[in-house]
């Protein structure tokens, strides 16, 4: 059982201004748990022996407690949530109210329970690999029109080729999608990600 609270956490709760009461009490189950509390990536993270277990946080619709490896977990409960498709590993339970937690508070803490031993156990999330990223026919006319883009993107770092992927396939229309392409075949062909 952990025993150390986080001061940086502990401001962070303070500051909030929507769901203060209900990330609060998951911050007391988890905190149940042998896990450590840090602030990571601005919200409330829990970790085992240095791996990330646990995170809590808060949207405009929805809190939510979000776990890491959440892919792994059983879910007899069918409560886990997908983020969106791009999302390999973690899986989140989604609450709307405080009487949400408490109605589910076994869940949760069962769920919680399992996370920390399939940390324990070391089980790994096994991730799609780059290969099996799927272009959209704009991006991939590209690729056959130059080979030399192709190569260019298969040479850039994993993230960078999931970010243009995303960035390309996210928008509805092919007209857009053709733009998105365009704007950044220099930039690929430079080696650079988006941001760069």
């Amino acid at each position: 059982m952990s025993e150390i609270k986080n001061p940086k956490v502990d401001e962070f709760l303070s500051n909030l201004k929507k769901w203060q009461e209900e990330l609060g009490l998951l911050r007391k189950f988890v905190f149940e748990s042998e896990l450590n509390e840090d602030l990571k990536w601005g919200v409330p993270c829990y970790t085992y022996k240095n791996g990330n277990v646990i995170i809590i946080h808060g949207f405009k619709e929805y809190c939510a407690i979000l776990f890491v490896k959440g892919s792994l977990l059983k879910d007899p409960d069918g409560v886990l949530i997908q983020q969106t498709e791009n999302v390999q590993a973690g899986r989140q339970i989604r609450f709307t109210n405080l009487q949400e937690i408490v109605e589910k508070e076994s869940i949760i803490k069962s769920y919680i329970q399992e996370a920390i031993e399939i940390e324990k156990s070391g089980l790994k999330v096994e991730f799609k690999k780059n290969s099996e990223l799927v272009f959209r026919e704009e991006l991939q006319a590209k690729f056959d029109e130059n080979p030399d883009l192709k190569a260019a993107f298969d040479s850039l770092t994993p993230g960078r080729q999931k970010a243009y992927n995303y960035f390309f396939t996210s928008a509805k229309q092919s007209a857009t999608r053709m733009q998105r392409v365009e704007k950044f075949i220099q930039k690929i062909l430079d080696g650079k990600g988006m941001d760069d």
